[in-house]
């Protein structure tokens, strides 16, 4: 039977059809709940809202990207406030047109999510990451917040979709690339995602372990680095403008060197906390010299006593990935009498603990469906559940630590048939790179928002039965008919 038999054709114009009614369906799930709270909780932007909101307007206006003194700044990334200040730009400057671009943006974060969980997972189970991501509190929460995360998780999302909907074409990782570039100007580490595009883009393996190091590694590697160059072109035009009229290079922003000192200081906590003058940097003409002093202060500071820093590494992690309130202090702090502390209890627990059950349920997408003739199946749910037994009986409730169980179990016992297990692998790589940067640098609640919509992918594809496959392929994946 020939690709353009009748029947054949038939079923999957039916097939799309449905994809299409479901994308739309969950759109609009996704965007009425996000579009209430943009237009009933948004006020006036506060913490780093603030600065996003200036730089926005600034650019609007013409007049580049600047801070508070006017001039030419870049401590802040600058994608947000750019795309803010198109927004601003096209519909003016009023209070909603930053929320209801937030909610926007949320909304194609959840069909986004649903159309890469179909390379990974059943349609019933992608529709159900997809509504997880819709319905999620947090994501919701967000509209009425000028902040970034979001709007980052929808290049790393947008990035994966477009490299493994091309998957085996030249195409995959220019695409994905560029995704990953405009994702860098919002939120620099995301950059670090990009050799992963290649897990997504090269078409999955069919040989053993050895002949894959002899045969297909280098292809990857060569994806890898196509897909990473490419990102780096996008961000080029941006560093050499900061080259031009900083006081010095910046690859896209200047506050590394700030978020390292703050968690190297002396004071540090494992979270936010802010520096002074008195800490070493007193005397600084420009915004790339004071990273810059601050860098080598941080450097310093871990030299002389490393093991106080790695010591404050699971306190970072669990800042990062324990609880979820950044969204009700925003809205606290932008709305004090709206929002009295009995209210931001309430929400704190709520957004936490949905936040917690995603998180339990991420590592279990590497775990399938346990059968007595499975046994591996049963040793993976012991696993997580020694895991969650620790995150629940110890003191600190240290939820983190089911992420580096994800990824373990995502390297031991990939549960997932060959072709959903690049999706899987980049979920997990996303992951760790969040892990890396904030044990690193410091931790807070906020940060994890970015990875939610692929853990949210994850909890989706828990459990799965050996027969479960993929319910989408690429074009150039389409099985051969006899």
């Amino acid at each position: 039977m020939s690709s353009d038999h009748p029947a054949l054709v038939s079923s999957a114009a039916a097939r799309r059809v449905r994809v299409r009614t479901a994308t739309a369906v969950l759109f609009l799930l996704a965007l009425v709940p996000r579009f209430y709270v943009a237009i009933a909780w948004t006020r006036e932007p506060v913490w780093d809202g603030h600065y996003y909101d200036i730089g926005a307007r600034s650019i609007a206006a013409g007049s580049g990207y600047a801070g508070l003194s006017g001039g030419a700044w870049c401590h802040y990334p600058v994608g947000y406030s750019a795309l803010l200040g198109l927004a601003y730009k096209l519909f003016g400057t009023g209070q909603y047109v930053a929320p209801l671009l937030n909610a926007v943006a949320g909304a194609l974060l959840a069909v986004l999510s649903y159309r890469l969980a179909r390379y990974a997972t059943t349609e019933t189970r992608a529709l159900l990451a997809g509504l997880l991501v819709a319905a999620s509190p947090g994501l919701i929460a967000y509209s009425a917040l000028l902040m970034t995360e979001p709007v980052a998780a929808l290049a790393l999302v947008g990035a994966a979709l477009l490299a493994v909907r091309w998957r085996g074409h030249a195409r995959a990782c220019v695409l994905a690339g560029l995704a990953i570039g405009l994702g860098t100007l919002v939120r620099p580490q995301s950059i670090l995602c990009a050799p992963a595009i290649a897990l997504l883009a090269m078409r999955p393996p069919k040989v053993a372990a050895g002949a894959f190091v002899r045969t297909l590694a280098a292809p990857y590697l060569r994806a890898a680095a196509t897909t990473t160059l490419v990102a780096l072109l996008v961000v080029a035009p941006w560093s050499l403008r900061n080259c031009v009229v900083m006081d010095g290079c910046a690859f896209v922003s200047t506050n590394a060197g700030w978020n390292l000192a703050i968690g190297a200081s002396p004071r540090a906590t494992g979270r936010f906390g802010m520096l002074r003058a008195s800490d070493g940097c007193r005397i600084v003409t420009g915004q790339v010299q004071q990273d810059r002093c601050w860098l080598r202060l941080g450097m310093s500071w871990i030299a002389t006593e490393p093991e106080r820093w790695l010591a404050l590494m699971p306190k970072k992690l669990g800042f990062t990935f324990d609880h979820e309130s950044f969204p009700v202090g925003y809205l606290g702090e932008a709305d004090p009498r709206a929002w009295p502390e009995e209210r931001k209890v309430r929400a704190r627990g709520l957004l936490s603990w949905t936040h917690r059950l995603v998180l339990i349920a991420a590592p279990l997408a590497f775990v399938g469906y346990p059968r007595r003739e499975r046994p591996t199946s049963l040793l993976g749910l012991l696993a997580v559940a020694v895991l969650l037994w620790i995150a629940l009986l110890t003191p600190s409730h240290p939820y983190w630590i089911l992420v580096i169980g994800a990824a373990l179990l995502a390297v031991t016992r990939p549960a997932a048939p060959p072709k959903a297990r690049g999706v899987l692998a980049y979920c997990c790589w996303a992951l760790m790179t969040l892990v890396l940067v904030h044990a690193v640098f410091f931790g807070e609640d906020r940060y994890h928002t970015v990875v939610t919509p692929l853990l949210c992918l994850m909890a989706a594809c828990a459990l799965r039965k050996p027969d479960e496959k993929p319910a989408a392929r690429a074009p150039y994946e389409q099985p051969q008919q006899p």
